[in-house]
């Protein structure tokens, strides 16, 4: 019994430990490390997300559509394989554009939580070196990382910043970073005609600065735009509840929905709006604080109840920060949706 007990423990940790941080296979046995290449193949190592982000799907309020293509493109995939063959093999390339503050690399830490493949956050300053010919070795480590490591999922965050369309630079491009984005068209071009389950899920804000290759390669391209206004009431109750406690002091709230006008706001223009209205009622007691510092007890302060007028007075000196770029997004739609 003993014995079985301990067993037991041993393998609640193991789980806890893979819940937690992933187990990576050691790079000995990585058949591309040679030379140069191993000191590259540790500088893309540090890229991968091993820790849990620890959001889920149903953390992500609306984006309904964008979820649903999300698991469609890279987590039934990995769960039902033999489903995806022949015409239906997976895709090898998702970018989610839109506003900022949306939710996109909310989706993606929402990837890297539930599906299980590992996850390599990739930045510019990943891929991008001021060494001659480093920056075109460090994309094809990355590649031959992700199939060694499959399933896995390349994350590009920023994306107009590393491939923004070529050659229309001012003052001409840098034969350096043409050298990079020719490599990395010529890297994703080779997922396509692989088995590997390698996905490349991209975000950028100005998808319109994108190469036009790139878009090919980017097999689904779905717009994460602004929440609809039942999204914005459940962020609005998710931030402030009728009764929550903030600083060890309560907070009430009674707000009547369909007084806020919040067309045009973002995700985080709403958490933003909603962090102003509760620190409202937090202002009014900062006097009472300073003036009795030798008192320790500062659940013994009572906060007022935020109500619809405060919230909206709050709403006039808080202007959202992207709703003018809508039409730009629209357009672009219009013109490359594919989902």
């Amino acid at each position: 019994d003993a014995s079985r007990g301990a067993e037991t423990e041993q393998m609640v940790k193991k789980n806890n430990l893979h819940t937690h941080e992933r187990l990576l296979k050691p790079l000995s046995g990585f058949s591309g490390l040679s030379g140069e290449m191993k000191e590259l193949a540790a500088i893309i190592s540090g890229d991968i997300y091993l820790h849990n982000p620890n959001v889920r799907w149903e953390d992500i309020i609306g984006l309904e559509d964008a979820k649903r293509l999300v698991k469609e493109a890279v987590v039934y995939p990995i769960k039902y394989p033999q489903l995806f063959t022949g015409i239906l093999s997976p895709w090898k390339g998702l970018l989610l554009y839109g506003p900022p503050g949306t939710g996109k690399t909310l989706l993606a830490k929402a990837v890297a939580t539930e599906c299980r493949t590992t996850f390599f956050n990739i930045s510019a300053s990943s891929i991008v070196s001021k060494w001659r010919g480093d920056s075109e070795k460090l994309v094809r480590v990355l590649f031959e990382l992700a199939r060694y490591h499959a399933p896995s999922t390349i994350f590009l965050d920023e994306l107009e910043s590393v491939m923004g369309q070529r050659g229309t630079s001012l003052g001409g491009e840098h034969e350096g970073s043409r050298r990079m984005k020719t490599e990395l068209l010529v890297q994703m071009d080779g997922l396509s005609r692989s088995e590997d389950l390698v996905f490349v899920l991209a975000a950028s804000n100005l998808p319109w600065e994108l190469d036009h290759a790139m878009l090919r390669r980017l097999e689904k391209r779905i717009l994460v735009g602004l929440p609809s206004s039942p999204a914005r009431q459940a962020m609005i109750s998710h931030w402030l509840p009728p009764l929550s406690s903030t600083g060890g002091m309560e907070l009430r709230t009674s707000l009547d929905y369909k007084m806020l006008q919040m067309e045009g706001y973002s995700g985080s223009d709403i958490r933003l709006v909603c962090k102003e209205a509760a620190m409202t009622l937090v202002r009014t007691v900062f006097d009472s604080l300073e003036s009795h510092q030798e008192c320790s007890d500062i659940t013994a302060i009572q906060l007022g109840a935020l109500t619809t007028a405060d919230f909206v007075e709050v709403i006039a000196h808080t202007k959202p920060s992207a709703r003018s770029l809508m039409d730009r997004y629209t357009a672009f739609e219009r013109e490359y949706e594919s989902v």
